[in-house]
């Protein structure tokens, strides 16, 4: 097994580690938005309600979270897992292995960095002076317009320290993924431990993708918090 055949066995994995990352801020943080929205409601049921949910969320490992995802059907349908269907399904009709485990993983990741953003957000919104809003009233403007060209950009500037540390997290708890039998970087590489001989060195090579794609996010992000730095508080 040479060098290249490990590097490109890895990058399929890393593909799939991508894949679940890309997905998971797409879903998640228009997700998370609505959810901070509804935490702030005056609508007090739902405001608890929420509050309780994202507590349970943030209060469980995600491992977790995956597992009851993905075995709680098999538990509450006789043992018939709802996830192995879907597996055959992906596998008969596209030849691909464990479709329905990445499909539960997606769903894990979304619903636990959506509580999670939310709470970002929601101090960063809930962070800005009440004296801003009464003053764009005092102009005129609607409460739309007031978030719009007054609050957006100074929550944007606010919750950039934070959301970046979460979305660096993401790309670390994607490794997660392979607890239910998903191919990503990581076991791509423990893969290789199972050949003949084993080889041990490619589960240490895959932490170099996740350097690369972490540096690259860390470069990104401190480039965006220069940029809004004269949003001055």
């Amino acid at each position: 097994m040479t060098f290249f055949d490990v590097t490109q066995s890895l990058f399929g994995g890393f593909a799939l580690t991508c894949l679940i990352f890309v997905f998971t801020l797409v879903v998640a943080i228009p997700l998370g938005m609505v959810i901070a929205f509804g935490l702030m409601s005056k609508f007090k049921p739902l405001k608890y309600l929420l509050k309780v949910f994202v507590w349970i969320i943030r209060g469980i490992p995600l491992m977790l979270q995956i597992f009851i995802v993905y075995f709680a059907p098999g538990i509450l349908n006789d043992g018939v897992n709802f996830w192995n269907e879907v597996d055959k399904w992906f596998y008969f009709n596209f030849g691909v292995d464990a479709g329905g485990a990445f499909i539960a993983v997606l769903i894990s990741f979304i619903i636990n960095y959506a509580c999670y953003f939310a709470v970002i957000f929601k101090g960063g919104i809930e962070g800005i002076s009440r004296g801003q809003n009464e003053a764009g009233l005092v102009l005129g403007m609607t409460k739309r317009q007031i978030f719009r060209h007054i609050v957006l950009f100074q929550v944007i500037k606010k919750i950039t320290p934070p959301m970046s540390n979460e979305i660096i997290t993401l790309v670390k708890d994607t490794a997660l993924a392979n607890s239910i039998g998903v191919v990503e970087t990581i076991l791509a590489a423990k893969n290789f431990a199972t050949t003949f001989p084993p080889l041990i060195w490619p589960i240490f090579y895959s932490g170099v993708f996740y350097l690369v794609f972490v540096g690259l996010l860390t470069l990104l992000f401190g480039f965006l918090e220069k940029k809004m730095a004269f949003y001055k508080e």
